[in-house]
């Protein structure tokens, strides 16, 4: 095996310093697999390896919210933690500058490999920002941190964004930053200020107040034994390395099996019986109707060897000119 997985494991399996919380890189490492998880689910789709991407569907997107909110918590206890009583810019700076380099480094990438849904602010974008904000909470009483997390939480209810969305307002670019804009562009990865910082803040509140108890405790004391869980907390103390890395690692391994196996032969059918359906409806057609007639062409398109070329874009006029007839006869079929 070459020398550096293995060096790199070792890195991973090896103890915490004294002092550092063990407990809080766990669950930073647990955040991160979950986030591969999603990741990994994310390309399958993708990729078309899988019928249809999971990562998109609502229990997927619920998941990245969760994924997320766990890492902006985290990283507003991981704030407290590095603080402590008095501050120390020099860590401070070098962590925010580490943060604001990789997020650059994201944006720059997904402008040129996705440049219909690159990534403006993500999650690094929004924990480099929030750090900065973040830092007054670090002196101000735990009761009114928490409630400024719970009323930042609460504003997409309570806000009129259209209102604050005026040409005379605020300018596009800090709407979006906010989370505030009527519109939002294409992205792959969208954290916006609100509601987001408000759980920064909910983990500067929940760090504040547990520390203390946290340091003194058990669980303050605990030191992974199994490999799994030596593993997890080595993660989560190289979370940044691992966050920018596996990514670009699992879709570069999916594609190469996507290369070799071609996509699944079910891949789009549920997104295609879907947007044909919402199509129909909006030219008129019932409900029953357009789903009878979805899936009817579903069909046909396979007969016809359409499907594969359709799904890739590459009909020719001829065959758009027959997917259009497939398509009338399906609809004049199906019953109403």
């Amino acid at each position: 095996m070459p020398r550096f997985p293995v060096a790199a494991l070792r890195r991973l399996l090896a103890a915490p310093a004294a002092g550092r919380l063990a407990v809080i890189d766990a669950a930073r490492g647990a955040a991160l697999a979950a986030m591969a998880l999603y990741h990994a689910t994310w390309d399958l789709g993708f990729l078309r390896l899988t019928p249809e991407n999971l990562a998109l569907t609502p229990p997927g997107r619920a998941a990245a919210h969760a994924i997320a909110g766990s890492f902006l918590v985290l990283a507003g206890v991981s704030l407290v933690l590095a603080q402590g009583k008095v501050f120390r810019p020099g860590p401070f700076l070098g962590r925010l500058a580490r943060i604001g380099a990789a997020a650059a480094g994201i944006s720059l990438a997904t402008r040129i490999l996705f440049p219909e849904s690159w990534i403006f602010f993500g999650v690094l974008h929004c924990i480099a920002l929030s750090s900065l904000l973040a830092l007054p909470a670090l002196r101000l009483p735990p009761w009114l941190v928490a409630a400024a997390s719970a009323a930042i939480l609460a504003a997409p209810a309570l806000l009129d964004a259209p209102a604050l969305a005026a040409p005379w307002a605020l300018p596009a670019p800090l709407l979006l930053v906010l989370g505030l804009a009527p519109e939002v562009p294409a992205t792959n990865d969208y954290v916006p200020m609100i509601p987001w910082f408000g759980c920064v803040l909910a983990g500067v509140a929940l760090g504040r107040i547990a520390r203390p108890r946290l340091a003194a405790s058990r669980l303050g004391a605990w030191r992974p034994a199994s490999r799994g869980a030596r593993l997890l907390a080595g993660a989560g103390r190289r979370s940044l390395g691992i966050y920018l890395l596996h990514q670009p690692l699992l879709l570069a391994l999916l594609s190469g099996v996507a290369a070799l196996t071609g996509p699944h032969p079910r891949a789009g059918e549920a997104g295609f019986r879907r947007d044909y359906a919402q199509t129909c409806a909006v030219a008129g057609g019932s409900p029953a109707r357009c789903r009878a007639a979805a899936r009817c062409l579903l069909g046909r398109l396979r007969e016809d060897g359409l499907w594969q070329a359709a799904g890739q874009g590459a009909l020719s006029p001829a065959q758009q000119a027959r997917a259009v007839a497939l398509s009338q006869s399906c609809y004049d079929g199906a019953a109403e």
